[in-house]
């Protein structure tokens, strides 16, 4: 699976104009399920990014995950949204190939499962909407932008 984390302020997903997720300080989470990929690997990524420390502490060092905001327990958000296009290859041209992304129907059972099971570890979760016409506003705190892929299994 590949995602790209983003620290931020605030962010929220809008379809048709409505706001359809919306958070404060935490996570943008962009989440691309590629051929092969498994729940294992939802499982690793979502474990990865809730301890990744990339909130500053009270030194401003990178020392706070976004299960510990304060240093007291304040969780941040996640925003999870689905992003087919983190599987583009651009080396063959000038336009992306997605043939490394899963399938719709499988790429939106990983989605779901990603997360279902963020919703049972963390308590604030939003998302968008799989295979919507998305805009994503955000606020990126830092910047800090990190990509992040889980490899299958062997």
């Amino acid at each position: 699976m590949i995602s790209v984390i983003q620290r931020v302020s605030r962010a929220r997903v809008r379809v048709a104009g409505q706001t359809v997720g919306e958070i404060g300080q935490g996570l943008l989470v962009l989440v691309c399920a590629e051929q092969g990929d498994t729940e294992a690997q939802g499982d690793k990524l979502l474990a990865k990014l809730l301890k990744l420390r990339i909130f500053s502490d009270a030194d401003g060092k990178m020392n706070r995950s976004v299960q510990d905001l304060d240093g007291a327990g304040q969780h941040g958000g996640l925003l999870i949204v689905s992003q087919f296009t983190l599987a583009a290859d651009t080396s063959g041209g000038n336009r992306p190939s997605f043939k490394a992304a899963a399938a719709p129907d499988e790429g939106r059972r990983l989605y779901d499962y990603f997360v279902a099971q963020a919703r049972t570890v963390h308590p604030i979760v939003q998302t968008g909407i799989f295979a919507a016409d998305m805009q994503v506003e955000l606020v990126n705190d830092g910047p800090v932008t990190i990509p992040m892929r889980v490899a299958p299994a062997v």
